[in-house]
């Protein structure tokens, strides 16, 4: 078999194709062999996916296709600036894997620019704040223990304390205070209006926030890292024509690796702050003002995961995350836990545990003893500790790529709740749970991880 070279010029010469296949079991073997404790970790972490009920929001399961990627030769590259103008030589190939990217990436989001270089969302972010704005300059964006991240102006974030960062909050229900947010844009003039969260399991509406940064000549930058998957397979308001700029990480509903994008809609030609139009002011303060190399096989493994998305198969998985999580917090409000905002309309349930026995950190140690991964989460108002919060936050990713549909989501549910039903709170205010029934939980999950195993893993 022949492989025909890819340069900058046609050319006729051939080699003989890697067996990627190989290479990636040759590598296993080597590390094996090389660093056997390091082997070792590495297969009880794959163990420990393959038998636990993933049900964390901010998670999901890249599929082995999509971790082959950053496992490949890429990752010797040195490939600084952007296809077409790096700064390096060697870079026909890897020029051609980040146009695919960015194809790939615009064709999932209908959009008309897409920056696939970023490490993360947070950097995706950083990125983009760090373009439109001045230290000093007012960012307006949704409180952390309301659903915001930390990097839309928290001061545990290089966002909150380089920008004056402004919060606007929820309703006492939980929803979105649209005219607040007004209010505080008419009166504090921020430079960036920050919408999307990590914690707000309702719809956005995305056309009623540029409507609101546009009376105040603001931009308008929409984080979608949680319902990225939701958004491409049209189950949520895309943002790509509303906000100035679009942001997202890859490795949540997008199943992709750890990464993030950068998206522009209709606004990508229009001038930027800078030199050129917003999308050249935005690669230029990925490369060189935030970020150096990319990591393109990471830009490969991006690829890989958005011609997923794509696919009729990725519009499936995306329609049973979102019932999925309908079917939790029906069950959940049944066990009689309330949720925050009253339910969900995305891969989201809140949980918030005032009023019962529970902290968030209690319930998510009770439910890691049985092999159930959830997180602990501040909910609005929450005046507990960050690390011990008042909430829990739980999401369907993983359970819908395992294939489970509302039913078996229902049964996760009824589970959780049975755990967290029969916790106490102990002496030192640690959670306590008899043998009998962690003993009893943990057969339950085993059983449901071997009926619904992770996709297209080789156990």
């Amino acid at each position: 078999m022949s492989l025909t070279l890819t340069t900058s010029e046609p050319s006729a010469a051939t080699v003989e194709a890697t067996d990627l296949t190989g290479f990636a079991r040759h590598a296993a073997q080597q590390l094996r062999a090389d660093d056997a404790t390091l082997y070792d970790l590495l297969t009880r972490e794959a163990d420990r996916q393959r038998d636990t009920l993933m049900m964390v929001a901010a998670s999901s399961v890249a599929a082995p296709s999509v971790l082959a990627c950053g496992g490949t030769a890429l990752g010797n590259l040195t490939a600084e600036g952007f296809p077409g103008a790096r700064y390096h030589a060697g870079c026909a190939i890897a020029d051609d894997i980040e146009h695919l990217a960015i194809e790939r990436a615009r064709a999932a989001f209908r959009a008309r620019a897409a920056i696939v270089q970023p490490h993360s969302g947070s950097s995706a972010n950083l990125s983009v704040l760090t373009a439109l704005m001045e230290p000093g300059d007012t960012l307006l964006g949704l409180d952390l223990d309301c659903g915001g991240h930390l990097t839309h102006g928290s001061p545990a974030s290089l966002t909150g304390r380089y920008f004056n960062a402004v919060g606007y909050r929820v309703t006492p229900d939980g929803l979105l205070d649209y005219e607040q947010v007004r209010e505080l844009a008419r009166a504090r003039r921020p430079k960036v209006i920050v919408c999307g969260a990590s914690a707000y399991p309702r719809t956005i509406d995305f056309a009623r926030f540029r409507e609101i940064a546009d009376e105040v000549g603001a931009y308008l930058l929409a984080d979608i890292s949680h319902i990225a998957g939701l958004v491409a397979a049209g189950l949520h308001p895309s943002p790509v024509d509303h906000a100035h700029v679009v942001t997202t990480s890859t490795y949540k509903q997008l199943y992709g690796p750890r990464g993030g994008l950068i998206l522009l809609g209709k606004d990508a030609d229009t001038p930027g702050p800078g030199r050129g139009t917003l999308a050249a002011t935005l690669r230029r303060s990925v490369f060189p003002s935030t970020q150096g190399t990319p990591d393109l096989a990471s830009v490969a493994a991006k690829a890989r995961a958005l011609d997923f998305v794509a696919t009729p198969a990725f519009a499936e998985l995306a329609q049973r995350l979102a019932d999925d999580a309908q079917a939790i917090a029906e069950r959940l409000r049944q066990h009689g836990l309330r949720m925050v905002t009253g339910g969900t309309d995305t891969h989201m349930v809140l949980v918030d545990l005032r009023g019962t026995h529970l902290t968030g950190d209690m319930a998510e140690t009770a439910l890691e003893s049985c092999g159930i991964v959830v997180n602990r989460n501040r909910v609005p108002g929450d005046t507990t500790p960050v690390r011990v919060t008042s909430g829990l936050r739980i999401g369907t990713n993983t359970l819908a790529a395992r294939g489970m549909g509302p039913a078996e989501a229902a049964n996760c549910a009824d589970l959780l709740a049975q755990v967290l039903a029969a916790t106490t709170r102990g002496p030192d205010g640690t959670a306590v749970l008899d043998p009998r029934t962690r003993d009893a939980a943990r057969a339950q999950v085993a059983d449901i991880c071997a009926r619904f195993p992770l996709p297209g893993y080789p156990y």
